[in-house]
């Protein structure tokens, strides 16, 4: 009953700040629009100002904007829900509340309603509420971290799927899941990440009550007859099961679910369509130009201090394989001395990185302008060109050089499947720290599971990672 009353309280309090929201948006969207609105503004009460002749039409909008952001259940602090997503279902809402506010001023027969308000009113509506729920996002993760309404979490099953699923648990503490330990049938050594294995499947209700166990994962799939009975087990104890999809570790593209009738049914689709592939080329493409446009003067003023800072060209071109292991020539700025190439001969001794990638982080080639560019990866932004040349993407695997691909294993294959990225997983865990091994993991990983949302996320990892300078040399 208690835990209902804080839900419905913290309901109403998302619930109250959209409203706030919405109605600085409208008031921003008057403000700045003064001159077709048609009368004069009175802040903080315009909405309620019987001079406004557009006051129903507002009202409206701000009530099923509210309900169809309650409808797509943004009123729920869900930590395991990505970041675009959530930013998504506020479009999604607004979107839908703009249609019937579009239906009400036809029924109405409200002709003059400005339209620039309207379109205004719109985009600061996603602006703010999609801000406001970044910074929830991050209050609550605070407070998690803290130790704030935390679970405790019980995993069945100790194989690679489960050890795989500690280690992005562990990644995301903001989720506040505390691992207790495993149950499993088969082992009984304690593995890493000083994780414990507690017992059977048979232990199950004397661990779950013991730990104080709120969620429970299964990892592995045994015969139907344990798996039910753990699952009648769990209802008893009021308990939730989380279950891991089996083969989803060897399946690519996206996983569905749907019903025939009344069986539920999971769809693995191991093909990217085509469709999807339009549609992330165009989000490249115009995104890119924006940023192009945009960063232009940026450019040539990076261009002028590596001019000044040392002899040689602006941009550094490398011979690169892209999609279906088409060569193209990658653009960087230049952040060596003008004869890098013939030096590294003498210094690939110092190698730091395994596999066939090279990198120091005293690299004596390195120019004084070219540290600096290196550290927060300014020197990649020529890439931006390649990305509107159809050559690269925003967001995909890392861009080798060929006689670096030539000399490992048919790996590489998959990752040529798709254009390279300018940035990638490889970018935001870790950049040069990180084994070869696992760079090639997780090119393959996010090919296999690649979606849009999975390229929002990434390009928004990408800022804090970058501005911090962190794992670049």
């Amino acid at each position: 009953m208690l835990y209902r009353s804080r839900q419905s309280l913290i309901k109403f309090i998302y619930a109250l700040i959209d409203v706030v929201c919405i109605y600085f948006s409208i008031y921003a969207a008057c403000f700045l629009r003064q001159e077709v609105l048609g009368y004069p503004l009175s802040f903080p009460r315009f909405l309620l100002d019987q001079d406004n002749p557009f006051q129903i039409i507002f009202h409206v909008w701000i009530l099923t904007t509210i309900f169809f952001a309650n409808n797509n259940n943004l009123y729920q602090t869900r930590r395991e829900i990505l970041e675009g997503i959530e930013i998504w279902h506020v479009i999604k809402s607004i979107s839908q509340s703009s249609l019937v506010t579009i239906v009400a001023i036809f029924l109405l027969k409200i002709h003059d309603f400005p339209r620039t308000i309207f379109l205004l009113s719109a985009l600061f509506m996603v602006l703010s509420l999609s801000l406001w729920r970044v910074v929830k996002r991050k209050i609550v993760e605070y407070l998690v971290i803290g130790g704030y309404n935390n679970f405790n979490v019980l995993i069945v099953g100790a194989g690679k799927v489960g050890v795989a699923l500690v280690e992005e648990i562990r990644k995301r503490p903001g989720l506040g899941l505390r691992i207790v330990g495993f149950l499993d049938d088969f082992k009984t050594e304690h593995l890493p990440h000083q994780v414990k294995i507690l017992g059977r499947l048979t232990d199950f209700p004397e661990i779950a009550q013991r730990e104080f166990i709120d969620k429970v994962f299964i990892t592995t799939h045994h015969d139907s007859t344990v798996f039910l009975n753990l699952l009648e087990q769990a209802r008893d104890m009021g308990l939730a099961i989380r279950v891991i999809p089996q083969g989803f570790d060897l399946t690519s593209g996206e996983l569905f679910k749907y019903n025939i009738g009344l069986i539920p049914i999971l769809e693995y689709s191991d093909v990217i369509t085509q469709r999807k592939q339009t549609g992330k080329r165009l989000f490249d493409f115009i995104f890119s130009l924006i940023l192009f446009i945009t960063q232009l003067p940026f450019f040539i003023l990076i261009s002028l201090l590596i001019k000044l800072d040392s002899p040689g060209p602006i941009f550094y071109v490398s011979k690169r394989y892209g999609k279906n292991g088409k060569i193209f020539s990658m653009y960087k700025f230049r952040s060596m001395v003008q004869d890098a190439d013939r030096i590294l001969a003498e210094i690939k001794h110092k190698n730091e990185m395994d596999g066939p990638i090279f990198k120091i982080k005293e690299d004596p080639r390195m120019t004084k302008i070219g540290r600096f560019l290196r550290r927060y990866s300014l020197d990649e932004c020529p890439q931006i060109i390649n990305v509107l040349k159809g050559e690269m993407s925003l967001v995909g695997p890392r861009p080798l050089p060929i006689e670096q691909i030539e000399k490992e294993d048919l790996r590489q294959l998959k990752r040529l499947g798709v254009r390279p990225g300018i940035t990638g997983l490889w970018q935001i865990r870790g950049r040069n720290d990180i084994s070869f091994f696992r760079l090639v993991k997780w090119d393959i990983w996010y090919i296999d599971n690649w979606s849009f949302w999975l390229d929002m996320n990434i390009l928004l990892q990408t800022i804090p990672v970058v501005l911090q300078g962190k794992g670049a040399y």
